[in-house]
């Protein structure tokens, strides 16, 4: 069975190898256009992008698909390649563009969609971050037969597995990218041998994953404990959760719940002690969070004790003020 696969993160690249691994023909790889990163802002090709070049695979990589879009030529372009290609199934995890009608159409199986959440929760673009943001307890994998809504279509296959409370977006997506791409083999697999049994999703029950901006990084000292920390843990490792100390930005990365009751003496972002097992902030709820891996801007990633040797911290400073 020949497959386009269609994808750009870290996550669809997992994908990506697991269908050349198992044998399956893929004459053509849709990704992002290459994008400026790094201190000196190269442009840098995406990881599924890589892999398809590591793998001699032809590479197109549309601005958009829609033909009567803003970018025409480069639709055109892709429709062209898709017909050469002339693959069985188009296979979708976490691309970034919408797939007009006419690119679900083109392959006889139609188009795949690895997405990870249990649908319907967690539609959209951040579905891992979303669910630990939530402290929701199980997420999964769905594939997905992809229609033209987002993220509506019917569902092929479902796997769950359960969300550790030391698990970070990086650690969580590591696990889910794990669990598709063997699914998705498996739903390959049903789709030639005419074994596939559709389910529709449920109406209840739904939910939206949006994209995850910068500006959600500053963390509201006056949330619960619980709810900081889950933040903290949902935006590891981008954007990375923050708070300030006068002109400096502070990154957060580690965190223990505290059983330090505060009272409402001390307000909330107030330093309540510190010593070498980390930072205690007084948090909403008079409830408290200790902070026990920290960042300055330029720096790395440090255990507290480490940290405050070079950034003076006094307990009764005030975070986020």
């Amino acid at each position: 069975m020949k497959v386009v696969f269609a994808g750009t993160p870290e996550f669809a690249r997992t994908a990506l190898q697991h269908l050349l691994d198992a044998g399956f023909s893929v004459p053509l790889v849709l990704t992002q256009p290459d994008r400026p990163a790094g201190r000196g802002l190269k442009l840098q090709a995406s990881p599924v992008k890589q892999c398809a070049l590591d793998h001699g695979i032809a590479v197109a990589q549309p601005r958009s698909l829609r033909l009567d879009g803003k970018y025409p030529e480069d639709a055109a372009t892709a429709r062209d390649a898709l017909r050469q290609a002339d693959a069985e199934v188009m296979v979708v995890a976490a691309y970034g563009l919408i797939l007009p009608q006419w690119v679900l159409d083109l392959p006889r199986y139609g188009c795949l969609n690895i997405h990870a959440s249990l649908l319907p929760r967690w539609r959209g673009a951040a579905p891992i971050h979303r669910a630990i943001e939530a402290g929701d307890a199980t997420t999964g994998v769905t594939i997905m037969q992809m229609d033209a809504g987002l993220d509506t279509g019917a569902m092929l296959l479902t796997r769950s597995l359960a969300i550790a409370d030391t698990d970070t977006t990086a650690s969580l997506h590591d696990r889910l990218a794990a669990l598709g791409g063997p699914m998705v083999l498996e739903a390959l697999q049903q789709a030639g041998q005419g074994t596939r049994q559709p389910v529709v999703q449920p109406a209840e029950g739904i939910t939206y994953a949006h994209k995850i901006e910068k500006a959600e990084s500053n963390i509201d000292w006056s949330l619960p404990a619980t709810t900081i920390g889950q933040r903290i843990r949902a935006f590891d490792p981008f954007p990375g959760a923050s708070t300030t100390f006068g002109a400096d930005v502070i990154k957060l990365w580690s965190y223990e719940i505290d059983s330090y009751q505060h009272t409402d003496l001390k307000g909330c972002g107030h330093i309540l002690s510190i010593n070498d097992a980390g930072i205690t902030v007084a948090c909403g709820d008079n409830t408290a969070l200790r902070l026990t891996v920290l960042q300055r801007a330029g720096g790395k990633r440090l255990a507290a004790a480490d940290f405050l040797r070079g950034f003076d911290l006094p307990p009764g400073s005030v975070l986020g003020a």
